[in-house]
């Protein structure tokens, strides 16, 4: 059986059930195609404020009879082109967002109301949202105190990167992906040998790196000279400005190599602090202090687990724009379903 036969069948059967369903107010299920089984916590967090008494959520893998995963997989396989009113495909914008429709992958995702995409980069991106790491850090470790100022370092971070980054979108618009690899434009950008105490080491030596590489990128492409700008500019309606470039560069790069590279000591100065404290208010009480000790280690949580359920990400802009998205979603999937409803529509179902 063919994929678009297929997808034809499912949309009807989604079509159908939603239709069917015995007793009270109908609600209607929307059946949310994802990437991976990481993406599923996310969307489910995403789609959670849109459940109301008319319509619910199901937030799915993108093959129900193999293991097939991906994005491509969640726009197309068992779907086809039939994505629509009961099916979306939720996917990971990568850099299909910036590319806007310079590539036919791109014009696909952007252009189908059916797909939901994440604005920024991927959900990993919105886990390591700047403002809500102090949070994080809490959830792993159960100590408030601040030590580090995550908002000022991913700040300084992205100004640092941000010229590269432009130099990498316009390649890529060019369909020139071999000039500058992802990996490569990644290891340019990696945080090594962090010092929570002095951070502006670490991120003098990326500065660096970036400068001698986009030096090297002025001389060797002077086609380039004049089209930056305008880049910038486009860019920059689409949200993307200096302060926040952290936010559209590859997110497991993000989240492994430069929030962790953060995360990880500050969470463990965290824990000794919490620890020594314990020690100091036990005094010579030795049973009392290892049993404290033995709770407060057995409350703790690993900080990879907690960054990845990180849901404090609500008020970022990019977060606002995929909101507005579904939104969309929303009032089309509400005029078919009223056409639905119809009386010539409801007719015709009678007489099939």
């Amino acid at each position: 059986m063919s994929k678009t036969l297929t997808g034809n069948i499912t949309s009807r059967y989604f079509e159908a059930s939603n239709r069917l369903r015995p007793g009270g107010k109908k609600k209607r299920r929307i059946i949310a195609y994802v990437e991976s089984y990481d993406d599923v916590f996310f969307w489910r967090n995403v789609f959670q404020e849109f459940e109301n008494d008319e319509r619910e959520f199901e937030v799915v893998l993108p093959s129900r009879t193999d293991l097939s995963r991906g994005k491509k997989q969640a726009m197309t396989n068992q779907l086809g082109q039939n994505l629509g009113q009961c099916m979306i495909a939720c996917v990971d914008a990568d850099l299909d967002y910036l590319m806007q429709g310079h590539t036919s992958f791109s014009k696909a995702m952007l252009d189908n109301p059916y797909v939901i995409h994440t604005v920024v980069y991927a959900i990993e991106n919105y886990q390591c949202y700047a403002p809500s790491l102090h949070e994080v850090c809490v959830m792993a470790t159960l100590n408030d105190r601040k030590i580090f100022d995550f908002e000022a370092y991913l700040k300084e971070y992205s100004e640092i990167i941000y010229e590269l980054f432009i130099w990498s979108v316009w390649l890529y618009r060019r369909q020139r992906y071999r000039d500058l690899p992802l990996n490569s434009f990644c290891n340019f950008i990696s945080i090594e040998n962090l010092n929570l105490f002095k951070p502006s080491t670490a991120l003098e030596a990326v500065k660096k790196k970036v400068n001698r590489k986009v030096a090297w990128m002025q001389r060797n492409y002077p086609e380039a000279k004049g089209k930056l700008r305008p880049l910038k500019e486009e860019l920059l309606q689409l949200g993307i400005r200096p302060d926040n470039t952290y936010l559209y560069i590859q997110g497991h790069h993000l989240f492994e190599n430069v929030c962790m590279a953060a995360l990880d000591p500050a969470c463990t100065l965290l824990r000794r602090e919490r620890e020594k404290e314990i020690k100091r208010l036990a005094g010579d009480h030795r049973i009392q202090m290892d049993n404290e000790l033995s709770s407060y280690q057995h409350s703790q949580s690993p900080v990879d687990q907690m960054l990845r359920r990180n849901t404090n990400y609500h008020d970022c802009e990019a977060y606002l724009k995929l909101r507005e998205r579904i939104i969309r979603f929303l009032d089309l999937e509400k005029g078919n379903a009223q056409q639905d409803n119809s009386p010539s529509e409801q007719a015709s179902q009678k007489v099939v």
